[in-house]
C-alpha cells in the first residue's frame, strides 16, 4: 500500500469528524469509526516522519473543533481582543496534538508487517498519550475519547479500567472496523468479539443506583452570565438571586443547599494580620446563612477569600468552598488545588501583564493553590468530597485517597465555556462517578447544574442559561471499585500490555522475514 499527499491531507478533517462524538454534539459511532480510518492512514506512512504528522494533523482536527469553547472565555476580556481566542486555540491544539502524534507514531514503528500488531500499539499508545497529556506542564485532561462511550453499555468497564482503559476500547473499535479492511478477518472477529463480551458483562454487573432517605439536596442554579460576573453591584444582585432559588418551605425536611462556584463576588474570609475593618453590613457568610432554617439546614457555597501580607498588601485569593450554617459560622474550607494557567492565574506576570495580557477568568489577583482532594464532614450528610470547577476532569486524581468521602460536590463556573464547553464538562464528571462509585453533585451559574448518581447517569439536571434549583434525595455511594482501590496504574498498565503484545508480533514478523 502506496502513501499519497491526499492521505495525509486527509487526517486534519478526519480529527474534525471525531470531535463530533463529543458533546454537545454527541454522535458517539463517529469515534471508532475515525480510528478506524485512522489505522488505515497510519498503515499507508512510508515513514514515521509520516505516520508522526498524520496523527498531529489528526490531534489538531479534533482539539479545534472541541475545544472550541475557549475561544469564547477571551470575549470577556476588554484587554484583549476577541480574534485572539482563536489564535489561543489553534496554537494549543499544535501543541496537543503532539500527544496524538505520538501514539501514531508507535501505531507505524510496531504495525508495519501486521494489521493486529498496529491496532493494539495504536490502543496501547493512545492512552498512554491520554495520561501524558493529563499530567504533562500541569495537565490539560479535556476530552479523552473515552468519554464518547457515556451513554453505552461499555461505561460499567470504567470501574475497572477507567477513563484511559475506555480510551482504549475506542481506539480497537475503531481497529476491528479496520481489520476487516485489511483482510484480517479472523482478527477482526476475535476482537469484536471480545470487546462485545466485555460490554455485556459490564452491563450485566452494573447495579441499580440508590439514594439516602432523608437526606435532601437543592442545587441551585442563579443564571448569572460571565458578562456579569465581577461587575459592579452584582453582589446584591447576586445574593436576591441565589436566596430566592433557596427559600425553603416551612416544616420541609433538613435540606442542604449548594451554590456554584464564588456565587458571590465578595470575599468571605480575609487571611493575615493586620485584622480587617469591619464594614457596614452583615459579613457575607452570615448574609448567606440566612436562608437557612436554624438547626436544620446546611448550606455550601463556592466562594473566595483573600490573602494579606503583614503590611496589608494583597497576596492572592483562594478559589474555595465553605459549609455554613445559619447563624453564618463557616465550617471549613476547601481551596482549589489544580489551577488553570492563565485562567486563575498568570505565569511570569510582569512580563505577559506589560504586553496586555490577562486572566481569562477575572477575579482578585492570582489564585493561590490548595494542598489537594480533601473532604469536609457535614453534619447530617456526611462526607463530601471536593473538586472545584476542572478539577472533576482528572481521572484517579479527584479522591483523598486515605479518606473516601460520601459523594463529590463540583461547584463550577461554566459561564465562560460558551456552548460547547458545558456539555462536555458534564460528561467529564459523570466519567468521575462511574469510575469512583460515588455519586457528583454540580452546581454552575448558568448551567449545566446536575445530580449524577454512582454510576455516571445523570438523575436530574437543570438546562443551560437557565434559573433554577433541583431538589432531590443525596444518591448514595457503591462500594469501592476496583478503579477506585488502584487507580491508573491498572488501566495504564493494560496500556504497555498491548504495546508489548505489538512489539512481540513485530519482532515475529522480523525473524520470519529473515528465514
Amino acid at each position: 500500500m502506496t502513501f499519497r499527499t491526499s492521505h495525509l491531507l486527509a487526517a486534519f478533517p478526519l480529527g474534525i469528524l471525531s470531535a463530533l462524538a463529543f458533546e454537545p454534539v454527541g454522535l458517539w459511532p463517529l469515534m471508532p469509526l475515525a480510528f478506524a480510518a485512522l489505522a488505515m492512514l497510519v498503515s499507508r506512512c512510508g515513514s514515521m516522519g509520516k505516520a508522526l504528522l498524520t496523527g498531529w494533523l489528526f490531534g489538531a482536527g479534533q482539539f479545534v473543533l472541541g475545544l472550541n469553547w475557549i475561544a469564547t472565555a477571551f470575549t470577556y476580556q476588554a484587554a484583549m481582543p476577541g480574534w485572539l481566542g482563536w489564535v489561543a486555540v489553534v496554537l494549543l491544539s499544535l501543541y496537543l496534538a503532539v500527544y496524538p502524534a505520538l501514539a501514531t507514531g508507535l501505531a507505524w514503528r510496531f504495525g508495519q508487517r501486521s494489521p493486529i500488531a498496529l491496532v493494539l500499539a495504536l490502543a496501547g499508545g493512545w492512552a498512554l498519550a491520554e495520561w501524558l497529556r493529563a499530567t504533562m506542564f500541569t495537565g490539560f485532561a479535556w476530552n479523552p475519547v473515552g468519554v464518547t462511550l457515556l451513554d453505552t453499555f461499555w461505561l460499567g468497564s470504567a470501574t475497572v479500567i477507567g477513563t484511559y482503559g475506555l480510551s482504549m476500547l475506542v481506539v480497537l473499535l475503531g481497529g476491528a472496523i479496520f481489520l476487516v479492511f485489511a483482510k484480517a478477518r479472523r482478527s477482526a472477529a476475535i476482537l469484536a468479539t471480545l470487546l462485545l463480551g466485555l460490554g455485556l458483562l459490564a452491563f450485566a454487573t452494573r447495579t441499580a443506583p440508590q439514594v439516602a432517605a432523608g437526606k435532601s439536596i437543592r442545587v441551585v442554579q442563579p443564571n448569572i452570565g460571565q458578562e456579569d460576573k465581577w461587575r459592579e453591584g452584582l453582589e446584591e444582585e447576586a445574593f436576591r438571586r441565589l436566596t430566592s432559588l433557596s427559600v425553603l418551605k416551612p416544616g420541609a425536611r433538613p435540606t442542604l443547599l449548594l451554590w456554584p462556584e464564588v456565587a458571590v463576588p465578595v470575599a468571605f474570609q480575609i487571611e493575615g494580620p493586620p485584622p480587617p475593618r469591619r464594614t457596614a453590613g452583615l459579613p457575607p457568610a452570615r448574609r448567606a446563612g440566612q436562608v437557612l432554617r436554624p438547626s436544620s439546614d446546611l448550606l455550601v457555597t463556592g466562594a473566595f477569600s483573600l490573602v494579606v501580607d503583614g503590611q496589608a498588601n494583597l497576596v492572592g485569593s483562594t478559589n474555595s468552598v465553605m459549609p455554613i450554617t445559619a447563624d453564618g459560622r463557616i465550617l471549613g474550607r476547601y481551596d482549589k488545588a489544580h489551577l488553570v494557567p492563565y485562567g486563575e492565574y498568570l505565569p511570569m506576570r510582569p512580563l505577559l501583564s506589560a504586553i496586555g495580557l490577562s486572566q481569562l477568568a477575572p477575579g482578585v489577583g492570582d489564585t493561590l493553590s490548595g494542598p489537594g482532594p480533601r473532604n469536609l464532614a457535614l453534619p447530617g450528610w456526611g462526607t463530601m468530597g471536593l473538586q472545584i470547577c476542572y478539577e472533576i476532569i482528572f481521572s484517579g486524581q479527584v479522591v483523598d485517597p486515605n479518606n473516601r468521602p460520601d459523594f463529590l460536590f463540583n461547584p463550577s463556573n461554566d459561564a465562560w465555556f460558551g456552548s460547547w464547553g458545558p456539555p462536555q464538562h458534564l460528561a467529564q464528571a459523570r466519567l468521575r462517578a462511574a469510575e469512583e462509585g460515588l455519586p457528583v453533585i454540580r452546581s454552575t451559574p448558568t448551567g449545566i447544574s446536575a445530580v449524577i448518581d454512582a454510576n455516571g447517569a445523570v438523575s436530574a439536571s437543570l438546562p443551560w442559561r437557565t434559573a433554577g434549583a433541583i431538589d432531590a434525595e443525596l444518591p448514595l455511594a457503591k462500594p469501592p471499585t476496583l478503579f477506585s482501590r488502584i487507580g491508573n496504574p491498572l488501566p495504564l498498565g493494560l496500556a504497555f500490555l498491548l504495546l508489548l503484545l505489538a512489539v512481540g508480533m513485530d519482532a515475529r514478523g522480523r525473524y520470519r522475514q529473515h528465514i
